[in-house]
């Protein structure tokens, strides 16, 4: 089942763009753009919360101040135009799981919003099933029906496994799973991962990852 995620930014043209990457992520998103809009849902399933701090009249602070009271465990991530240490300092201090301050680089919101999710809702899904393989996230152990040997991956094989099965048909271009992987500070050939691809597919030959030639790959 898809996680909700809902944004509230006033700002329209970024409320759309968050939601558009968030939703190539896999997520189920909703957008809202004022405090009292975001406030009738309050009481809606959510798994993570994204809250401009500026909102019209009302602040994204008593926005998080109603969440709580509601669900004091969903995380709450504060996002924001004003590079202020004192407003990363009272976010934090509230209890929010992040802060992220505007301009920002999309992907990387994407990695840290990725990273809250698997933190916080790990144990409901720690084992999936997929071409055979029975993976288990959380314990990093891979097996297969018929073969005693458990599969044993690299941290970055293990690592690719994961962004694949969590977004199982979406393609990824050698520049994305580099970003994702290894991260944006990267420097180097994306030959490593075509590398890390092919040992992959040795130790789990199974697997039905699909070149996309000229872009980049995809789990079907």
């Amino acid at each position: 089942m898809k996680k909700i995620i809902v944004i509230v930014d006033d700002e329209k043209d970024l409320n759309e763009l968050m939601r558009s990457y968030l939703e190539k992520e896999g997520y189920e998103v909703h957008s809202y753009f004022t405090f009292e809009e975001a406030y009738r849902h309050i009481d809606d399933k959510v798994d993570l919360w994204l809250l401009d701090i500026m909102l019209d009249e009302r602040s994204g602070f008593d926005l998080f101040e109603a969440i709580k009271m509601r669900n004091r465990d969903v995380p709450v991530v504060f996002i924001s135009a004003r590079d202020k240490e004192f407003d990363r300092i009272i976010g934090l201090e509230k209890g929010s799981d992040d802060y992220i301050t505007k301009p920002f680089n999309m992907k990387e919101v994407v990695l840290r919003i990725n990273n809250i999710i698997r933190r916080f809702y790990r144990e409901e899904n720690t084992k999936v099933m997929v071409d055979g393989y029975t993976i288990d996230e959380t314990q990093r152990k891979i097996s297969s029906p018929g073969v005693k040997e458990e599969v044993i991956l690299t941290t970055k094989e293990f690592e690719m496994l994961m962004l694949f099965i969590h977004n199982r048909g979406m393609a990824f271009s050698r520049e994305d799973i580099l970003a994702k992987i290894w991260g944006e500070d990267y420097f180097g050939s994306d030959r490593v991962v075509d590398d890390t691809l092919r040992r992959l597919r040795k130790k789990m030959p199974d697997l039905s990852i699909h070149t996309l030639y000229g872009f980049g790959y995809r789990l079907d």
